[in-house]
């Protein structure tokens, strides 16, 4: 009785002395900023312009949107990018 009572005492001895590292995602608070939205070419349309400058506009305002959404994906994947561990 005595023996076994010894044998799991060094068992479980050994078992303690062995490091084990849990890795737990924890969340953290993203402090990227939010990009400014920029003016829009349209909001300054009035009502009957001519329709070749109504086109012209909305180009632009195409080419000012993608740029703006490029922001906002890369303000999203610097928050949700893994972190590295240090």
């Amino acid at each position: 009785m005595k023996r076994s009572a010894l044998l799991c005492a060094l068992l479980l001895a050994g078992c303690a002395s062995t490091s084990h590292q849990v890795k737990v995602p924890m969340p953290i608070e993203c402090r990227v900023d939010e990009p400014a939205r920029p003016a829009m070419p349209s909001d300054a349309l009035t009502p009957g312009v001519a329709l070749d400058r109504f086109v012209a506009v909305l180009t632009a305002e195409i080419e000012i949107r993608e740029g703006y959404e490029g922001e906002l994906l890369a303000a999203l994947r610097s928050c949700t990018a893994p972190l590295v561990a240090q």
